[in-house]
Parts: C-alpha cells; structure tokens; sequence
C-alpha cells in the first residue's frame, strides 16, 4: 500500500493521479482510497475538494460522495468501510494507495484502531447545549482528575469525555493518542508526507478557496443547509464561513487547519516527509513509486 497525506491544497489528489499513471506503467493496477471525512459526503463535492469527474476517470477513488448529507457518520464506520476496500483491492491484485488529510481517517484506513462508539444522537445534543464551563462543572464533579487535565472551554474536549463516561467507557487523558503514533499498519506500507514552504501554502490554499467559491461552494453550502445537514457533514471547512457569506474567514480557517494537519503529520511515526514546493508533479511521483519499490 501507499498513503498520501498533507495539509489542505498541498496537492494530494494531483500526486495520487500522477502516481497512478506512474504504477500503470509499471502493471499495477491502482486504487485510491479517500481518508478524508468530509469527502464521504454526497453533497459538498465542491467545498470539501472531493475529486472531480474527469479525476476519478482518470483513477478510481473509493469511500467519496457516498453517505447523505443529513446523516451523522463516525471514524468507527470510515475504519470498517476502508478496512473492506483494502483488502478487496489487496485481494483482487490491486495496489491501494490511501489519501486525504484527515488524520484519525488515515491512521483508521491503515491501522487497527481502538475506538469508542458514537454517542446516541440525543446525549451528544443535551450536552452540546450546554456551555463548556457548564460541562467543566459537571465534569469536576464525576472526575475531578479528567476536569484537571481539560482546558475548561474545549467544549469539544468537554462533551466527549462526559460522553463516554455516560456511555461507560475510559476517556482517554489528554495526549493519551498513542494509537496515532505508532508505525503499526495492518499491511506494509509506503507513508508519504506532503509539505510546501509555509508561504507558498497559505497561496494555493487562497487560491483554492477562490476557485470553490467560483465552481459554486456557497451555492452548495446553501442548498444543503436548505434541505438538512448533520451536525458530522456540517464540519466541514468553510460550510458556516460561506453560510455568513465570509470568503476572506473561510481562508483564514483553512490555513490554521492546515498548519494542524502539518503537526500532526510530523508526529507520524514512519513518515517520509517530501517537500513538493517548486517540483513538477511528474517528477514527484517517479520518486514515490521508485520508494514504493525499493521499500515494500
């Protein structure tokens, strides 16, 4: 297998494809395997970067555009649904290559992970009524020691940890992800980390957000606020900026996802870190597939 991953407009699906072209040439057969968890949406094609028709004839991509928009839907579900794509792909003589940027889908798509099972829709929303310091308080008084250790307004922190006790599971303690670090994946796999000069980056990331605006994002985002949208699908990267009508806000957001989405990936045991900024794409995937030789 390979996996690509990368911040937000660092190029991911152009390398995938190009890459793909590069193991035909060779006689793989390549798949690729979306780890992103807005893409899974059908719906917000446009806004979350989903690859686009002529893209996917190029390269068949798996797990896009295939839950509804009004649906809640969990890394639980994405690890089952990627463990099943890979190893149909592995088993038919395929060659997998795993990309998108979403972290915990990645590290899901590759590895066996332990996770929790989602809340029942109704705890998740009595608890997202509440204000974090109404929910640190609560906290403080079933677990003193997690209350400790939690920023009192990480209300997202907040409502999972409540969650799961209320479901009777172990919260995990902040940091605890070691899952997450590991190299452990269920097959051998070529881990490719993209990065671009900081400047560069913030540049293509403003132009891609032009660019959704222009190809009709806003128009999406409001047709799918019209008919019902989850609150998993409503995540996504500019859906509430667009709703407000405020470009310049949904650029500002993306660029500090993408600075996140740089450190988790250095945290990322295994990682081969490529600089893409200024090299042709072409060249890029001859040296991914050159690794993918020599090292699986």
């Amino acid at each position: 297998m390979i996996a690509v991953f990368g911040p937000t407009g660092v190029g991911k699906t152009a390398l995938a494809l190009a890459l793909a072209d590069r193991m035909r040439e060779q006689g793989a057969d390549p798949v690729a395997i979306s780890a992103d968890a807005l893409q899974v949406y059908r719906g917000l094609e446009v806004l979350t970067g989903a690859p686009t028709a002529a893209e996917r004839e190029r390269l068949e991509h798996r797990l896009v555009g295939f839950v509804p928009l009004d649906e809640e839907y969990s890394a639980g579900r994405y690890m089952e649904a990627a463990h099943a794509e890979v190893d149909a792909a592995l088993e038919a003589g395929r060659t997998p290559i795993v990309v998108g940027g979403t972290g915990l889908y990645l590290r899901a798509a590759l590895a066996q992970l332990d996770l929790a099972p989602p809340p029942p829709p109704e705890l998740r929303s009595r608890l997202e009524a509440q204000a974090p310091a109404e929910l640190h308080a609560e906290l403080a008084g079933r677990a003193p020691g997690l209350a400790a250790e939690i920023d009192p307004g990480d209300g997202k922190r907040l409502v999972r940890t409540l969650e799961l006790l209320e479901m009777g599971q172990t919260p995990p303690r902040p940091g605890d992800d070691s899952q997450l670090w590991t190299a452990d994946t269920r097959h051998p796999t070529l881990l490719v980390g993209l990065t671009m000069e900081r400047e560069a980056l913030y540049a293509a990331i403003d132009a891609r957000v032009d660019a959704m605006v222009a190809a009709g994002a806003a128009e999406e985002v409001r047709r799918a606020e019209a008919a019902g949208i989850s609150r998993t699908a409503r995540y996504a990267l500019g859906f509430d900026e667009l709703l407000a009508g405020d470009v310049e806000a949904m650029k500002k957001r993306t660029r500090n996802y993408a600075r996140r989405q740089l450190t988790w990936m250095r945290k990322l045991e295994g990682v081969r870190l490529t600089d893409v900024t200024g090299r042709p794409v072409d060249a890029l995937a001859a040296s991914v597939a050159a690794a993918a030789a020599t090292d699986l």
